[in-house]
């Protein structure tokens, strides 16, 4: 496990978060490093790592760009310098202060960690939160850190990400541009759940994100905790594994984020705690929030982000931007960019740092912050077509609403009194992917555009295809899937997945070798759902055997283009192992803690008046 520790930590210094690029000449010529620790307003100091640029003057001044992490703002020392600043080159290259700093109880700072850190809604000068760090770490760079020219930028990736939209709200008068990237807006929907629902494919990550250090710490101090491999065979781990409540006894029953999981099954108080969509209100200043399509960590999170200031905040100059990355993976330039088996284009990471980003920070820093800077207000890839596409509004306008129902194994204008029916059985659950060998893997990745066509035939698979499209058609916007259902058991999931099937003799502009591109199945969209969570999150509620009921799964927004010749495709599961966690198909007030002996086999049927709900771009 040692060594996927270390994967994940590479991938986050590219992002920035601990960044190796190259050798690290350029910012040695151009910086000079200062560290310092900050006091916070209740007196825990956090660790700070300032890069001021040798020119700055009176004459010449910069602004601060800021990025705060739980990750570590290695390498530590004045005299050890990282090998690339900022969120891209082009931004270095410019100029700025950059300053990293570890987050409460991270690495060299003080104080204690918590995951997702609660918004304080009414503070009092005691009350600290992500915000309040936000504003007193601004407060004392202006202060201390001379010929800054009065503005403050702040980016971040993933978990910074969450830091970047929490110090939105510092409410800072300094403060004039925030790009929160694949940021976590609820951990009911981010991550480590979706819909609630637990995603065992992020059992490796736990020692990261639930043991305290007791010490200040400048390389990490959890690597004892963590789960080692036995096998290439990463499927073979999950299945010896048991169920979820035999791995938290085996490996993790003394990881407080773990544990803290594992006993909050419902959307209750301590998870309503970690979102922070309600409070983003009254944002003043410009904000591009960041994300990709294919991100399988954080996808939701940038979109809600930015549907929720667009609300909440009429002055927020409100922009954003979704690629055809996974997480992070605007932050380097993959050249010929593949996710998975499937090309998008070439140079993609390049063209959002240089049109995108570097216009961003530069013109609110360097420029007139009050004046906006002229970005679309949308900027997305089409994942079907292949190009970039600019929306003044987004979701998108000039669009039509338009209903698939599920009927006879294909799709229908109206709904039909007829019904499909699967099996579903816990203990021999759909796999979520073909290759055994990324499930070793720290986070999942690839199955957000993986071919799915393993899957079509399976008894405990429904599947629902169009005829050969005679025009294209693009998907835009938000898409759900609302299913009329009846089971055996008292307890299911739902697991719908919306596919593009390629023509049988498609060969693709690029290729990898050995992958067979005609009839591909190429995921699109998928989402996870527990019908218990069908009438309320706060609470689970059982099925009544045998009778109709109904449930809504949010696929999440797509704009993808299903072209001429292509089929699309809609399956539906009730199980996703080992990606997520396998219900029981019995009801327990908190399944997490589910037995072998719960596991319960049903027969799910899907009645013809269930339809997905798709925008359509005129």
């Amino acid at each position: 496990m040692k060594k996927y520790l270390q994967i994940f930590f590479a991938f986050y210094f590219v992002l920035g978060i601990a960044q190796n690029r190259a050798d690290n000449s350029f910012v040695k010529e151009h910086y000079t490093k200062k560290e310092v620790y900050i006091p916070m307003r209740d007196g825990v100091k956090l660790f700070t790592s300032v890069y001021i640029p040798k020119d700055i003057s009176k004459s010449q001044k910069y602004p601060f760009l800021m990025q705060r992490t739980c990750y570590s703002v290695a390498p530590y020392g004045e005299n050890e310098y990282k090998s690339s600043l900022g969120p891209n080159p082009y931004l270095m290259k410019d100029q700025y202060i950059f300053v990293y700093q570890d987050v409460r109880g991270r690495y060299m700072s003080e104080g204690t960690f918590t995951n997702m850190t609660p918004q304080v809604a009414h503070k009092t000068k005691k009350d600290v939160d992500e915000s309040t760090d936000t504003y007193d770490t601004i407060d004392w760079l202006l202060k201390n850190i001379k010929n800054n020219n009065g503005k403050v930028g702040q980016y971040g990736t993933s978990y910074p990400g969450f830091y970047t939209a929490a110090g939105t709200l510092s409410e800072h008068p300094a403060l004039v541009a925030s790009s929160p990237q694949a940021p976590i807006s609820d951990f009911w929907n981010d991550d480590f759940l979706h819909n609630g629902k637990f995603m065992l494919g992020y059992f490796r990550t736990f020692p990261v994100f639930g043991v305290q250090k007791t010490k200040a710490e400048n390389k990490a101090w959890y690597m004892d905790t963590s789960v080692k491999q036995t096998s290439e065979d990463g499927l073979k781990f999950y299945r010896d594994m048991g169920t979820l409540k035999d791995g938290y006894e085996k490996y993790y029953n003394d990881n407080f984020f773990m544990t803290e999981i594992m006993n909050h099954p419902n959307y209750d108080d301590y998870w309503q705690k970690r979102s922070i969509l309600p409070h983003l209100k009254n944002i003043n200043h410009a904000v591009m929030t960041v994300g990709g399509w294919l991100d399988a960590e954080d996808l939701s999170g940038p979109l809600n982000i930015y549907k929720t200031i667009e609300k909440t905040s009429p002055k927020a100059k409100n922009t954003i931007v979704m690629g055809p990355f996974s997480h992070g993976g605007w932050s380097r330039e993959a050249g010929h960019h593949f996710h998975n088996d499937i090309y998008f284009g070439d140079s993609i990471a390049t063209y959002y740092q240089t049109k995108l980003e570097t216009p961003f920070f530069k013109h609110y820093l360097k420029g007139n912050s009050k004046v906006d800077a002229g970005l679309p207000e949308a900027t997305m890839f089409d994942t079907g077509k292949m190009e970039w596409k600019e929306f003044s509004t987004y979701p998108a306008k000039n669009t039509e609403k338009i209903n698939f129902y599920l009927t006879d194994r294909t799709f229908k204008n109206n709904p039909s009194n007829t019904s499909s029916e699967y099996y579903s059985d816990p203990a021999n659950p759909v796999v979520s992917s073909e290759n055994i060998k990324d499930f070793n893997g720290f986070t999942p990745r690839n199955y957000m555009s993986e071919d799915q066509r393993f899957a079509v035939g399976r008894p405990d698979v429904l599947t629902f295809t169009t005829d050969i499209l005679t025009d294209d058609l693009t998907l835009t916007g938000e898409i759900l899937a609302k299913l009329n259902f009846s089971t055996t058991s008292n307890d299911v999931d739902f697991v719908v997945k919306l596919i593009d099937v390629y023509p049988q003799d498609f060969v693709p502009k690029e290729k990898k070798d050995g992958v067979v591109y005609g009839n591909y199945h190429q995921m699109v969209r998928s989402e996870i759902m527990p019908a218990r969570f069908r009438n309320s999150r706060e609470k689970g509620e059982a099925l009544v055997p045998n009778e109709k009921t109904a449930v809504e799964v949010k696929l999440q927004d797509v704009l993808h283009t299903f072209k001429k010749g292509h089929k699309i495709q809609v399956q539906i599961s009730s199980t996703w192992f080992p990606l997520f966690a396998v219900n029981p198909q019995k009801f327990l007030e908190n399944p997490n803690f589910a037995v072998k002996e719960d596991y319960t086999k049903a027969f799910i049927k899907v009645y013809g008046d269930s339809f997905l709900e798709v925008n359509v771009l005129k």
